[in-house]
């Protein structure tokens, strides 16, 4: 082995983030591209990093300082995977001591130098940022982040159905208007949901390669975000008896109530106020979706500076907008703006006060959803 040498960020790689299916498919597609054609994976360090305990950490650290130290089994180059690291954050095994030690001198050792023949990969999920051994690794290593975007923000669904497209056409699926937009919807930020939805649709389609609005909403399981949906359809169609139900479900399930209440409740009244003004004062084409977002582009911008535009600024975040068009008659204009501050005051409640939190979002609902006596 040539005498070790100051890494440089072409040798260590760090692939971290909230989408694991993302990290950990990375992550492998990287070791194989460093591997030899001929090496196979014996001639690799394959460390698993998933720890049942800080002491578990450490024996796990200081089995990668060894195989960094350790010539190649076969001779030529090697790499030393550190796979599905659990401790790195500032949770569970990652709290104790001898994981923060352990990992200090993973770095201690690579910053000594490495052979010119040893790469180095760490795949994990979380990395604690506030430590020292991140702004050192930083230093070092070439860092790629896979999140899951938060879906309490508007326009999460952009590089979601980014993504979603790419790996459709990789595929052979195309999708009519607004079918693939419904997919996101349901299918949520998970990343392994979403590729597991696309095998259905793509074994389910067999020589037909399009798929449309009926065939996903028949295909496609319902995540946390898909329940987060069902529960916005529900107010649109002002079902208030569905709405409660669903409600209850989720906190049931553990969901926080000011995150549905981001997440579920405020984008649909915010998507109904948006259009049902909208419509009040413009035409708008409402046959489908291509058509929708062609009769927007056309408005002047002084009738749609308001409205929600996608991360990378190329246009208006329409898909929500088009999905209240249908719903968008089971509420007056007045209804709806009372509806939006009482989403407001609802916030505030949950934040400042210590009413029950499903008791706040229930008198919300009710609220929002009950007919005007006639």
């Amino acid at each position: 082995m040539p005498p070790p040498k100051k890494p440089n960020a072409s040798q260590v790689n760090v692939i971290l983030g909230s989408d694991e299916a993302r990290v950990k498919e990375t992550a492998l597609m990287l070791v194989r591209s460093l591997t030899p054609p001929d090496a196979g994976d014996f001639s690799n360090d394959i460390i698993d990093g998933t720890a049942d305990n800080s002491e578990h950490a450490g024996t796990i650290c200081s089995n990668v300082c060894m195989a960094l130290q350790t010539l190649p089994f076969f001779g030529g180059s090697k790499v030393v995977w550190l796979k599905n690291a659990n401790f790195l954050g500032e949770s569970g095994a990652g709290r104790g001591q001898d994981a923060v030690n352990g990992f200090e001198r993973i770095i201690d050792v690579i910053e000594r130098g490495l052979g010119s023949d040893v790469r180095v990969v760490i795949s994990t999920t979380s990395i604690d940022k506030r430590r020292s051994a991140y702004k050192r690794i930083s230093k070092i290593a070439n860092i790629e982040v896979f999140d899951k975007p938060d879906t309490s923000r508007a326009g999460w669904e952009g590089p979601v159905i980014a993504m979603a497209s790419q790996k459709a056409r990789d595929m052979g699926i195309t999708f009519e208007s607004g079918a693939l937009e419904l997919l996101v919807q349901m299918a949520g930020d998970d990343t392994r949901q979403m590729e597991n939805e696309l095998e259905k649709i793509d074994l389910y389609l067999g020589e037909r390669r399009r798929a449309g609005l009926k065939t996903v909403q028949n295909m496609v399981s319902m995540s946390r975000a898909g329940v987060l949906w069902d529960l916005g359809n529900a107010i649109g169609k002002r079902d208030l008896p569905r709405a409660l139900e669903l409600l209850g479900t989720l906190l049931y399930q553990g969901q926080n109530a000011i995150g549905l209440l981001l997440a579920a409740i405020v984008p649909r009244v915010r998507s109904l106020l948006l259009i049902k003004d909208l419509g009040s004062r413009h035409k708008l084409n409402k046959m489908n979706y291509n058509g929708f977002c062609a009769s927007l582009e056309a408005l002047p911008s002084t009738a749609t500076s308001h409205l929600p535009r996608k991360k990378d600024g190329t246009g208006f975040n329409a898909y929500p907008m088009f999905l209240a068009l249908p719903e968008a008659g089971n509420y007056t204009l007045e209804e709806l703006h009372a509806g939006f501050k009482a989403c407001l005051a609802a916030n505030a409640k949950l934040v400042t006060s210590s009413l029950d939190p499903k008791l706040v979002l229930e008198r919300l609902l009710i609220g929002l959803l009950s007919k005007p006596a006639r």
